[in-house]
């Protein structure tokens, strides 16, 4: 599962639709399509944008959830905490033998 996640961090644009889901969660798939093309001058097609959002969901760090024909998409910063706290909290001295 880790390995899902560096790799969804690992491609900027995806770093930018985390971002707008940072600024705006519950987005439909339509209105990132236009938040990355008016703030970062990004003009993907919706399926580009919805491969990006399966990696982000396989990785952990985006859910959705449908209401009538719409699908809307949230951030899901669990999967970061476990990677945060992995390396700031100290680990349990070391036994010597």
């Amino acid at each position: 599962m880790e390995g899902d996640l560096f790799k969804a961090l690992a491609d900027p644009t995806r770093r930018v639709i985390l971002d707008e889901l940072t600024a705006r969660d519950g987005q439909s798939l339509f209105e990132i399509c236009a938040r990355l093309a008016t703030r970062h001058g990004l003009a993907l097609s919706r399926q580009a944008v919805s491969q990006h959002l399966a990696v982000l969901e396989s990785a952990g760090l985006v859910t959705a959830r449908r209401e009538g024909r719409y699908k809307f998409h949230d951030l899901d910063p669990r999967p970061l905490e476990h990677i945060v706290t992995r390396w700031l909290t100290p680990a349990p001295p070391e036994e010597t033998p």
